[in-house]
């Protein structure tokens, strides 16, 4: 049985099960450099001083303290955590100064922060949740919370192993989710009496709105919304990547990915015609968009929605 305890082992469990022994064959300067050139999907640990390295930089963070205390700065603010504090923290090599007291223990789950975007509604719980967790990343959870972010963490630590399943992603997809609801409600609790007043704030709140309305359908570029919401591209694109620590491109595209979605669902569109109704200026253009945000061509998504063994041909260009 492996040891959870083992934070090299557990850290890099994820990979195939006989990469996480290679760091005998290293020094730590040598492995660090090595992970870095690694990509990381998911990745448990109970190492607090592990939570800002920097191969984890394009992940979101999700580390609950389960006794002692420790403290960190993020966004030049200094946090303390105690005994059920949650961190959630998208790119979270952002965080530094870690300091933990001798008692102190915790466990965390961190996931590619694209992947757990793609498995969430194109509201994404609202973009006031993101902006309150860039302003203060800690949500204080009671014990029934907290235990079950904790199962959570479990069921996908227990899972990491499973890589050779034909359908991981989905069922890792599935677990995060979970996960996240779970996370979902003490946040709005949280921030129920928060409001965002201020200018930038607003423009945010705006962008959102319009999003909203599912008009990235067909207007995906950032001068569009930065025309519709009165100020520059640089300024939206500005205030958007400090509020929320995230792109306004990728807002855009998760809000479009399940308009997407729901086009290729549809088997009476042809290819030709959804790249057409979502105003692609090519069919080659849609399906690179296709690749990049379902990671396969619309043609590949199509069929891996049929039933296993179907021979059913589906609309085309």
């Amino acid at each position: 049985m492996q040891n959870y305890n083992d934070s090299w082992n557990i850290k890099f469990h994820f990979f195939p099960y006989n990469f996480h022994f290679l760091h005998n064959s290293f020094d730590s300067a040598e492995f660090n450099q090595y992970l870095c050139s690694m990509k990381i999907d998911f990745i448990y640990s109970t190492d607090f001083y592990g939570m800002n390295a920097a191969e984890l930089r394009h992940t979101c963070m999700h580390l609950l303290c389960t006794g002692g205390e420790g403290s960190f700065v993020f966004n030049e603010r200094l946090y303390r955590i105690v005994k059920n504090d949650l961190v959630v923290m998208p790119f979270p090599h952002r965080a530094r100064n870690l300091a933990a007291g001798p008692d102190m223990q915790v466990e965390w789950f961190a996931a590619d922060n694209k992947f757990l975007q793609r498995q969430l509604p194109s509201n994404n719980y609202g973009i006031g949740g993101a902006i309150s967790l860039n302003q203060n990343p800690v949500i204080k959870l009671n014990e029934e919370q907290a235990g079950h972010l904790l199962t959570d963490f479990h069921r996908l630590r227990d899972r990491l192993g499973d890589r050779h399943l034909m359908f991981y992603r989905q069922l890792m997809g599935s677990l995060c989710l979970t996960m996240m609801y779970d996370i979902f409600e003490p946040h709005a609790l949280r921030d129920t009496t928060d409001t965002h007043t201020d200018r930038a704030g607003y423009i945010v709140k705006q962008l959102t709105a319009l999003l909203d309305t599912g008009i990235s359908c067909t207007e995906r570029s950032v001068r569009y919304y930065a025309e519709r919401l009165h100020v520059s591209p640089k300024y939206l694109s500005a205030t958007f990547k400090r509020l929320t620590g995230d792109s306004v491109t990728s807002f855009i595209d998760r809000h479009t990915v399940p308009i997407l979605k729901s086009y290729l669902d549809d088997e009476r569109l042809s290819l030709t015609q959804i790249a057409e109704q979502m105003n692609f200026t090519s069919l080659s253009y849609f399906s690179r968009y296709c690749t990049k945000h379902l990671g396969q061509p619309p043609s590949e998504y199509r069929q891996s929605k049929q039933p296993k063994g179907s021979t059913r041909i589906m609309p085309g260009a």
